[in-house]
């Protein structure tokens, strides 16, 4: 068996009611009025509040356990309407869920379990956990140091927006070009992570918010077609490769081994509307 299989532990993730109850202490989960993934936006509000229009289940699980929204070995196969429907939430958190004095990267991690517990009371959500050992890119600052703008957004002002002009997000656009007012390293990994054949791990030890502007670049992997579609040609292949884009701003990717978690869904259903 190869080392990617190779299971090391083996976890059920759902959390217990109590512990659900303490995530949000009120959600509102309704259709999307609009399916228009143009219309789609997250935020999360300093106190913890999630907003949320236009969203499918699987950018909740993206965000909750850093994992790809594309098809990634480290998430098992979901249902279609997980990626298809589109929900409008509101989650009001519970007093003091952030404190002011958190540091950004534990108040990240806050948010994701407040999140799993959404997912686990709303949406039934059961996930079996696997650490695995498995191939990865680290992302690392090459010899010659990063190349890297800082952001005139401080880590205090910054929440997470998907909005065009928001915080820990990328803008799209053709080939999937590094477009942010406001990134920090883990974000760049997860981003990446999305057309890479192998997961990326952040492994800059560089701390703080970027701003970064540069253009498209040749995934290395794609969504598979729809059904019954035609092979078409690689509109990508003009573009430089991710490791061309990175190494201009004085990052790289070393393939390497690590220990990952690899979720298996167990379970999950569509909420009920309220």
């Amino acid at each position: 068996m190869s080392a990617f299989w190779q299971a090391t532990a083996y976890l059920l993730v759902g959390l217990p009611a109590v512990a659900q109850s303490q995530a949000f202490a009120k959600v509102t989960i309704r259709p999307a009025r609009s399916a228009d993934a143009r219309n789609m936006r997250m935020q999360i509000l300093p106190d913890g509040d999630l907003i949320a229009h236009a969203v499918p289940v699987v950018t909740l699980l993206s965000f909750a356990y850093d994992v790809p929204v594309n098809p990634s070995p480290r998430l098992s196969p979901l249902p279609e309407w997980t990626l298809l429907e589109r929900y409008d939430i509101e989650a009001k958190a519970t007093a003091n869920a952030i404190p002011p004095d958190l540091a950004g990267s534990e108040v990240r991690s806050r948010i994701q379990q407040m999140i799993r517990g959404l997912l686990a009371d709303r949406f039934k959500l059961v996930l079996r956990v696997e650490k695995r050992t498995m191939p990865v890119y680290a992302l690392t600052v090459a010899s010659g140091g990063p190349k890297l703008q800082k952001s005139d957004i401080t880590g205090k002002d910054c929440v997470f927006d998907s909005d065009q002009e928001g915080c820990h997000h990328f803008v799209s656009g053709f080939g999937h070009p590094l477009n942010a007012k406001a990134i920090d390293m883990d974000d760049l990994a997860h981003y990446i992570g999305n057309w890479t054949d192998l997961p990326v791990v952040n492994r800059t030890e560089l701390s703080g918010l970027f701003t970064v502007n540069t253009g498209g670049w040749l995934p290395m992997r794609l969504p598979p077609p729809p059904p019954n579609a035609t092979p078409e040609e690689n509109h990508f292949a003009g573009l430089p490769t991710i490791f061309t884009v990175l190494g201009e701003r004085g990052l790289e990717l070393k393939r390497q081994e690590d220990v990952l978690p690899v979720y298996t869904v167990e379970r999950i259903e569509r909420p009920a509307a309220n």
